[in-house]
């Protein structure tokens, strides 16, 4: 860990030596603008760009740039990710860059034989390769909010890839569950492995030449540069020529990519406003759809060492996954009810389901307004390619972005340097339960169901206080879910709101409660109300987040990741 904070140190000092060419306008609210990301190299580049005049959007992305280089088995231009951005005056708009399926894809994309493959057996190779969408969401987000030139936001990631970064304890134990897999290419071991097998060891100083000359390359030409030419044709060539499940992606799958900007999904808690991404993602039903249930309960009176709280909070979580697991898909495929899920009388009537005394004894999904497709499929596996990361700058303009390769290492397929996601594995590999169709099932150009859960809060009195997310899978709606609790209900300040232990029920009767925290003494008391099957599960979560608190801005990252905050 030394050596990791040592070379944060080293990155930071680079950074710094950028020249500070803008000075704080009299009217910006804030001295400084903040930036919280999953990495202190991608921290500390957002904060370059701020720096140098740029504003949250063009920090935001700079931060998913660098991720691309020092986070690579979690994020990056090979995946795709969902971005709200408010300007500062309170109009807020989002950006759909979630990965499509090839047009050739169909229900039966991941059938083998008369078998459909395991999601295990699904990941590896090219079937599991969408068409990337966050170069797209880039120059989307850029061209109708960004302030500085494109190339300048490219500059501290193509510095960290030929330059070199430091290998973070947590990227080599990635490396290291991966090395007998077989799920890495050759060309991403040739990259983070030695002759002898081994993972490119932590504290070592780390060169990405090939990405950096594609960063640059980016950088000049834009868009086309990513989903034309050279890149495109390799994008294709390798997932379609992939040793394991070939793909059937064509040139016009990844030349018609199109991010989109859609209706951001909004509510009120407790006086807050609360904003996050509409379908495909499920991240802003779950989570305020168990908000509207806990409003009707005094978390505020409780506070956070109340075990009844947490009782309600595992509660709550139950039926707006429930809710989650039938009705979210992509709505361009499947009629979604946002709506009906976040009615006001649809939430009072579940949350009348919910008992202080008792856990209900099952949970089903509700049937809210507008339903007009009858199943969706599992909750999904919990990964780890995901990363969130936080901008608010000094004027007051505030970013919330997830991005996503998936699983780790995403197919383990690399173009130019960067890793391809696994993203169609979040599609349902059966197409069909109980002999009914499966609303998230493959399809041609569809884009999968998601669970990450941009989320920016309102306060009161309108203005902006506080942008969050998390990385992790289908734990992501508990983690954001916890820490706005934690910020609005329990008056925590960011730090602690992400520091407290997470606890998660995705619906059923599971519930996994945080190991090696104060809420292992939970465990008795949960299981005293009825709930059946109290599980324990490690620490590894990863959430950002930047708070306005006292008129000042905050940063904070997950203190069980390697991320941190950093000031322009």
């Amino acid at each position: 860990m030394v050596l990791f904070r040592s070379a944060a140190l080293a990155a930071l000092a680079l950074t710094s030596a950028a020249p500070l060419t803008a000075k704080t306008p009299a009217s910006a609210p804030f001295a400084q603008g903040v930036v919280s990301a999953a990495d202190p190299r991608a921290a500390a580049a957002g904060a370059e760009i701020l720096r140098q005049g740029g504003n949250a959007a063009d920090a935001a992305l700079a931060v998913l740039l660098a991720l691309t280089v020092v986070e690579p088995q979690s994020s990056g231009i090979g995946g795709g990710g969902f971005l709200l951005l408010d300007d500062g005056k309170g109009k807020l708009v989002t950006f759909d860059g979630r990965e499509t399926a090839p047009k050739a894809a169909t229900p039966d994309w991941f059938k083998a034989g008369d078998k459909y493959l395991s999601y295990m057996d699904a990941i590896p190779g090219g079937k599991s390769v969408g068409v990337p969408g966050n170069v797209a969401l880039m120059v989307e987000a850029h061209r109708r909010h960004g302030k500085l030139k494109w190339r300048q936001i490219f500059q501290p990631a193509i510095r960290l890839a030929r330059d070199g970064f430091v290998v973070t304890p947590r990227l080599n134990a990635f490396l290291d569950r991966f090395t007998a897999t077989g799920r890495l290419s050759d060309e991403a071991r040739a990259l983070y492995y030695g002759p002898d097998g081994k993972a490119v060891a932590a504290g070592t100083l780390f060169k990405n030449p090939q990405l950096a000359a594609f960063l640059e390359r980016l950088s000049r030409e834009g868009s086309k540069a990513f989903y034309k030419g050279q890149n495109a044709a390799a994008i294709v060539s390798t997932v379609n020529n992939a040793p394991r499940n070939p793909s059937a992606m064509t040139l016009a799958d990844v030349a018609s990519y199109r991010v989109k900007s859609r209706a951001p999904v909004c509510t009120s808690y407790r006086q807050h406003r609360l904003c996050g991404m509409g379908p495909p993602s499920s991240g802003a039903t779950t989570v305020l759809g168990a908000l509207g249930i806990l409003e009707k309960f005094d978390l505020p009176a409780m506070g956070k060492d109340s075990p009844t709280a947490w009782h309600l909070i595992v509660e709550a979580q139950r039926l707006a996954y429930a809710d989650r697991e039938r009705y979210l898909a992509d709505p361009d495929f499947v009629s979604v009810p946002v709506a009906g899920l976040l009615a006001p009388d649809y939430l009072a009537a579940r949350a009348q389901l919910v008992s202080t005394e008792r856990a209900m004894p099952t949970v089903a999904p509700g049937n809210p307004a507008g339903v007009m497709v009858a199943l969706a499929d599992h909750a999904g596996p919990v990964e780890n390619g995901t990363s969130h990361f936080s901008v608010i700058d000094r004027t007051g303009m505030a970013a919330s972005l997830t991005s996503t390769i998936e699983g780790p290492f995403g197919s383990g397929l690399m173009v130019n340097g960067y890793f391809l996601n696994n993203e169609l594995t979040d599609l349902s590999i059966l197409p069909e339960r109980d002999g009914r169709p499966v609303a998230n099932r493959v399809e041609g150009g569809k884009r999968p169901r998601s669970s990450m859960a941009p989320t920016i809060v309102y306060g009161p009195d309108g203005k902006v206080k506080l942008a969050v997310g998390a990385a992790g899978g289908v734990t992501i709606p508990a983690q954001v879910l916890k820490a706005i609790i934690a910020v609005v209900d329990w008056n925590l300040p960011v730090d602690q709101a992400l520091a407290l232990p997470v606890i998660y029920a995705p619906g059923g009767n599971t519930v996994f409660v945080e190991r090696e925290t104060e809420h292992e003494k939970l465990i008795p008391v949960l299981t005293a109300l009825g709930h059946k099957e109290v599980r324990l599960r490690d620490r590894s979560f990863k959430a950002n987040a930047v708070e306005v608190r006292d008129g000042k801005l905050a940063g904070a990252a997950d203190p069980r990741s390697e991320g941190e905050s950093a000031h322009q």
